[in-house]
C-alpha cells in the first residue's frame, strides 16, 4: 500500500519497493521502469562477492596462511551461482608467485599457502575470484596486500625514513636506510651500494657507509614532472665476513605533495544554499594526511574554518553567494600552506542534503537553486529513489508543484550497507547523488565464552559460541576461527578487515579505503559520523544509472563455473569441423582413468563434471570415424586473469619489518625448534650466503617461478643448434650440469627422484621429455640448488627442468604434439591441509618441544546447530600473555557475524 505523508514544505510520498506500483499519476512510469532495469540487471549480472578470513594480519617465510572463503550474491547470501574459486598469492612485483583452484560448497571454501623457508621477503598480495566476477573486473576481487617478514634465515633488517626538497628546481629525494640485526644492533661502517628504479627505469645509482647508528642516506634527485613516480632502492650491505646481503625498499612517493580534493554533497554547490563539503587529503603515498584551514573568498575574508578529524577527511557547511568564489587556504602538518579552488557554485541545481546524525532515522531535503525557485519544479516533479545491492527500499516524489521538500525516513527501511539516493527528473535524467551507510542492529549476534577466563600454557581451552539473529532467535550458520598470541603477534585493529568491512562497505566503493575496520571495530558516534564522511568522498561503483536506463548493459564474457572440464574441437589440417570424432581422456596419475566421447557436427567435445587435483596431466587422444588419426585436436583454455597495479598500493610497507621484532623473534625461534625435532616442512639453509651481482641469461617467456633466467644453468635454442639431431634427451646428456639420464628420464646429482619437467609453465611427467621437438624449444632452465627450488616445495625435490618453446620471435611456432594426441596439464583442485594443533592430553604428543605457535587454532568449517550452538577446543602454546579468538561467519539469510573474545595464560 502507498504511505502518504504531509510535511510543511510539500507533499512527498514516500514507499518502499513492495508498493512502488501503487504511484499513480506523473512520474509512475519512471519509477516501474526503475524497477524492470534493476530486476533486469540483477537477473543478468548477478554480483558475487568474496571474502577471506586469513588467521593472521602479517606472517613469516616458512609458515602457512590459513584461510576461509566466504562467496555471497544478493542480500549477501552465500553464493550457489559459482562452484569453483580462484585464489592467487601475487608479490610485489605484480606476479602470480601461486595459484590455486578450490571447489565451493554453497559459498564457502577453506585453503592454505605454503611459505618457502627461501622465499623473498616484502609486500604480498591475496586476490580472490571467480570466473563470473571477471565480467565485472578487476576492481571487485578480493584483494589484500599483506606483509610477509622474515625472521627464519634473515640477517639484516632495514627501516626507511624519506624526506623530500627542492634542488635547482629539481625533487630531491633523502631516504634513510637503517641497517640492523633481528636485536635491533646497528651495522655500522659497513659498506653498501644501492640503485634506485622509477616507473621500471633504473635513475641512479650510488654507494656509501653505514655511520654509527646503522645509517646510510641512499639519496637521490628525480628529474621527471611525474609526481606520482613508485619504485624500489634495491641496496647491498657488505657485512664483517664478506657476506654482501641485498635489501629490496619500496618507494611509495617522490614528493612530500600533499593533494586536496573537496565534494559537494549531492554533487553540487548551489548559491544561497547552505550545504555540506566534505574534503579528503592524500599525501603522494595515498594515505590521509592532516590538514587545517579556511574558506575564504574572493577578497580573501574568512567564510569558514575546516580541520580533519580522520585520516585526512572532514566536512564544513558552506553557504556560496552568486557572482563569489571561494578558496580554501590549507595548513599541512609540517606547517607548510597551499591554496585550492573551491568548485565553483551554480544556480541551476538541486541540494540533496542527508542527516545521517539521528539514531533511527535519516533526514532528507531537497533544496532547489535560485534560478529553479524562480521557474519552479519540471513539469511530473521530481523523484527520489533509495537502492542497496540493486533492489529498490525507498522511492518518493514531489507534488507538480512542490518547490522544497523533506521527508523522516526510518533506518529501518534498509538493511545494513551501503544506500545510494538518486534524484531523478520526470524524463529520468540522474540530477543528484548521495551515498549513505546504514548501520542496523540487523546482523548476526554472536556470543562467545570460555569455560574459563585464565589458564595455564599448554591447558585445554573450550570455546562456546551461541549464534542468533536480530530477533534473538538461534540460526545455522558456517563460520571460520581464530586465535592468536598477542605477544607474539600484536594487531592493529582499526588496520583490520573484517567480514563486516568487506561485505558491507569497501566491495561497493570505488578507490582505495584506507583502515576500513576503524569504523566497525569500536562503533561510536565518532566512528558513525567520520563514516559518513566517507560516503561523502568515495562514489558507488556497481553501475550507473544512464547506462543502467539505456539498457547499456556490459557483455557476459566469462560464464560461472560449475565444474572442472576438459573440452575441445577437432579439426582437419585445413581447419574444417570433424564430425562424430571418438575422443579420449586419460590419465594414469593416481591410478588408471579413461573417458570417452564423441565430437558432434561442430567437432565440439567436453569432458563434463571432472574431478582432479592439482596440475594432474592428461592425455587427449582423437581419431576420425574411420579411425584417422590425421587430426588437429584445438583445446579450450581459459586465459589465466591478468595481474593489474595494486589497488591498495597505499598498504605498502616501506618498512615491512618496523614494529615487528616480536614476531621475527619468535617465528625464527619457532623455526630453530620444528627444525630440531624434524618437524615441517623445511629446508635446512645453508650458514653462508654470498649473493654476487650477477648476469642472467635473457629469456624470453619463461615461467620460471624465481624469474626468467634465474637458474643453476640456461640454455637457449641457440645453444641447441650446436648439439645435433635426435631425441631431447640424446642432445641434453652430458651437457646439463649435474645432471645424468637414466633411460632418458633426467635426475639431479642431489638426489631426490626424477627432476620435474615443466613445459610452458605446466607440469609434465619426466617421460615427456622426448615427446618435445627439439627445434621447439627456446630455451631450457636447470634448477637444482635450493635457493632456486625451494619455491616449488615437494615438485622442487628432485629439482627441475623448465622449457619455454617457441613463441614465433625465436625462429619457429612451437607444434607441441603429434597428430590426433595432445598432452594437457590442466589447474585442478587444490586438497587444503588441516591445521596441527597439539594434542597435549594424548601421550604420544611431543612434550620436550617447546610449542611456540603465534596461531594457536585455526579452523574454518565451524556450523552451529539448530540451537545456534556451537564449541571448539584446543591447547595453549607455552606463550604467556593475552590470546584473542577472532570468529566470524555468515548464516543461510545473508546475515554477518564477528565477535572477538579474549583471555589470560599465565
Amino acid at each position: 500500500m502507498m504511505r502518504l505523508k504531509k510535511i510543511s514544505f510539500g507533499l512527498f510520498l514516500a514507499v518502499t519497493i513492495t508498493a512502488i506500483f501503487g504511484f499513480t499519476g506523473p512520474g509512475d512510469d519512471l519509477l516501474s521502469k526503475l524497477v524492470d532495469q534493476l530486476y533486469k540487471w540483477r537477473a543478468l549480472h548477478p554480483q558475487e562477492k568474496v571474502y577471506l578470513h586469513l588467521d593472521k594480519p602479517y606472517y613469516s617465510v616458512g609458515d602457512n596462511i590459513w584461510f576461509k572463503a566466504y562467496v555471497t550474491i544478493d542480500k549477501h547470501q552465500l553464493s550457489a551461482y559459482s562452484e569453483i574459486l580462484n585464489v592467487d598469492l601475487i608479490d610485489e612485483k605484480d606476479s602470480v608467485k601461486r595459484s590455486l583452484k578450490l571447489p565451493l560448497t554453497s559459498g564457502l571454501a577453506a585453503g592454505d599457502f605454503a611459505l618457502p623457508d627461501t622465499m623473498q621477503e616484502g609486500n604480498y598480495r591475496i586476490r580472490a575470484y571467480t570466473n563470473w566476477m571477471r565480467n565485472a573486473g578487476e576492481a571487485y576481487f578480493f584483494d589484500k596486500t599483506i606483509t610477509i617478514v622474515n625472521g627464519i634465515n634473515g640477517i639484516v633488517y632495514t627501516k626507511t625514513a624519506c624526506t623530500y626538497s627542492n634542488q635547482n628546481g629539481k625533487q630531491k629525494i633523502d631516504a634513510i636506510i637503517n641497517f640492523t640485526d633481528v636485536r635491533g644492533l646497528p651495522y655500522t661502517g659497513n659498506e653498501v651500494s644501492y640503485r634506485v628504479e622509477l616507473n621500471d627505469k633504473n635513475i641512479f645509482k650510488g654507494k656509501g657507509v653505514t655511520d654509527d647508528k646503522g645509517n646510510l642516506d641512499a639519496g637521490f634527485v628525480y628529474s621527471n614532472p611525474n609526481m606520482a613516480a613508485s619504485g624500489h632502492i634495491t641496496a647491498s650491505i657488505k657485512l664483517a665476513d664478506k657476506r654482501v646481503i641485498t635489501k629490496t625498499i619500496p618507494i611509495k612517493a617522490v614528493s612530500n605533495k600533499v593533494d586536496v580534493q573537496f565534494f559537494p554533497e549531492s554533487g553540487s554547490l548551489v548559491n544561497g544554499i547552505n550545504s555540506k563539503v566534505a574534503f579528503k587529503a592524500l599525501a603522494a603515498d595515498g594515505l590521509g594526511t592532516d590538514v587545517k584551514g579556511n574558506i575564504v573568498d574572493g577578497q580573501n575574508n574568512i567564510v569558514t574554518a575546516f580541520n580533519s578529524t580522520h585520516l585526512g577527511m572532514g566536512v564544513f557547511n558552506l553557504k556560496p553567494e552568486s557572482g563569489k568564489t571561494y578558496k580554501a587556504h590549507v595548513v599541512y602538518a609540517d606547517g607548510s600552506e597551499g591554496d585550492f579552488d573551491i568548485p565553483k557554485a551554480v544556480d541551476n541545481a538541486y541540494v540533496l542534503d542527508i542527516d545521517n546524525s539521528i539514531d533511527d532515522d535519516l533526514a532528507v531535503r531537497i533544496l532547489p537553486g535560485p534560478a529553479l525557485s524562480r521557474s519552479g519544479t519540471p513539469a511530473g516533479g521530481l523523484v527520489l529513489v533509495a537502492q542497496s545491492g540493486g533492489e529498490i527500499y525507498y522511492a518518493g516524489k514531489s507534488s507538480d508543484d512542490g518547490k522544497t521538500f523533506t521527508a523522516v525516513i526510518p533506518k529501518s527501511k534498509f538493511p545494513s550497507g551501503i544506500v545510494q539516493f538518486t534524484l531523478f527528473s520526470a524524463a529520468g535524467e540522474p540530477l543528484n547523488e548521495r551515498l549513505v551507510f546504514i548501520q542496523n542492529p540487523d546482523q548476526l549476534k554472536l556470543s562467545v565464552s570460555a569455560d574459563k577466563q585464565k589458564y595455564a600454557p599448554r591447558e585445554k581451552v573450550t570455546i562456546s559460541l551461541k549464534a542468533k539473529n536480530k530477533d534473538n532467535q538461534p540460526v545455522i550458520g558456517s563460520f571460520s576461527t581464530s586465535v592468536l598470541d598477542l605477544t607474539k603477534v600484536p594487531v592493529d585493529e582499526t588496520a583490520e578487515e573484517s567480514i563486516f568491512s568487506n561485505i558491507l562497505l569497501t566491495s561497493d566503493l570505488k578507490g582505495y579505503i584506507e583502515k576500513p575496520g576503524y569504523y566497525f571495530a569500536n562503533e561510536s558516534t565518532k566512528t558513525k559520523a567520520d563514516l559518513d564522511v566517507l560516503m561523502l568522498t568515495q562514489g558507488y561503483r556497481r553501475f550507473e544509472w544512464k547506462q543502467l536506463i539505456s539498457d547499456s548493459f556490459p557483455p557476459i564474457v566469462y560464464q560461472p563455473e560449475k565444474t572442472l572440464e576438459v573440452s575441445g574441437h577437432l579439426k582437419t589440417f585445413g581447419g574444417k569441423p570433424v564430425a562424430n570424432g571418438k575422443v579420449t581422456l586419460f590419465t594414469t596419475s593416481g591410478g588408471t582413468f579413461v573417458l570417452d566421447t564423441v565430437s558432434d557436427a561442430n567437432g565440439k567435445f567436453t569432458f563434463k563434471n571432472l574431478l582432479f587435483a592439482d596440475s594432474i596431466k592428461f592425455i587427449v587422444q582423437a581419431r576420425t570415424a574411420k579411425d584417422r588419426k590425421n587430426i588437429d585436436i584445438e583445446l579450450d583454455n581459459i586465459a589465466p586473469q591478468t595481474v593489474g597495479k595494486n589497488k591498495n598500493a597505499p598498504d605498502i610497507q616501506v618498512s615491512i619489518n618496523n614494529g615487528l621484532s616480536t614476531y621475527l623473534q619468535s617465528s625464527k625461534n619457532l623455526f630453530n625448534e620444528q627444525v630440531k625435532y624434524g618437524i615441517g616442512n623445511h629446508t635446512i639453509l645453508l650458514k653462508e650466503v654470498v649473493i654476487k651481482d650477477t648476469k642472467t641469461t635473457a629469456v624470453k617467456h619463461s615461467a620460471n617461478l624465481n624469474g626468467a633466467g634465474n637458474a643453476d644453468q640456461v640454455l637457449t635454442y641457440k645453444d641447441l643448434e650446436n648439439m645435433g639431431g635426435g631425441q631431447l634427451s640424446n642432445m641434453l646428456q652430458g651437457r646439463l650440469v649435474g645432471v645424468m639420464f637414466r633411460g632418458d628420464i633426467p635426475y639431479s646429482t642431489r638426489g631426490g627422484g626424477a627432476m620435474q619437467l615443466m613445459v610452458d609453465g605446466m607440469y609434465m611427467d619426466a617421460t615427456f621429455l622426448n615427446n618435445i621437438t627439439p627445434s621447439d624449444v627456446a630455451s631450457i632452465e636447470v634448477l637444482r640448488s635450493v635457493s632456486y627450488t625451494a619455491i616449488y616445495g615437494s615438485r622442487g625435490g628432485g629439482g627441475l627442468i623448465v622449457i619455454t618453446t617457441k613463441r614465433g620471435d625465436e625462429g619457429a611456432v612451437y607444434n607441441r604434439y603429434a597428430p590426433g594426441i595432445v598432452t594437457y596439464a590442466p589447474k585442478g583442485y587444490y586438497k587444503a591441509r588441516e591445521f596441527y594443533s597439539p594434542q597435549y592430553d594424548d601421550p604420544k604428543t611431543n612434550a620436550q618441544m617447546q610449542d611456540l605457535r603465534s596461531t594457536i587454532y585455526w579452523r574454518p568449517n565451524i556450523v552451529t546447530d539448530k540451537d545456534g550452538n556451537a564449541s571448539l577446543s584446543f591447547f595453549n602454546a607455552d606463550g604467556k600473555g593475552t590470546y584473542r579468538v577472532i570468529i566470524e561467519g555468515i548464516d543461510s539469510q545473508g546475515n554477518l557475524g564477528r565477535q572477538v573474545y579474549r583471555y589470560s595464560v599465565e
